[in-house]
């Protein structure tokens, strides 16, 4: 059974690149990925910050947060 991973991003560059280097490198056969442009869907922003995400891009795996770099605040994104 894969595990679920969620990655919220906004759509800037460093995001771009983190989707790039991390989303697309796990095993598709352990992760089941989900990949969330709060850009276009700001309707999963309390969803994002209800898991604990802080500011993107960021993975949730298994209800917990991974920040990858910083591109932009949650609070930037409301």
């Amino acid at each position: 059974m894969s595990k679920q991973a969620t990655f919220y991003h906004a759509g800037c560059p460093v995001c771009v690149d983190a989707e790039t280097q991390f989303a697309q490198a796990l095993n598709p056969q352990d992760y089941s990925v989900e990949v969330v442009h709060l850009g276009e869907t700001p309707g999963r922003i309390a969803e994002a910050e209800a898991s604990g995400v802080a500011s993107v891009p960021a993975f949730v795996v298994d209800g917990k947060p991974y920040h990858i770099n910083f591109g932009a605040s949650i609070a930037d994104l409301k």
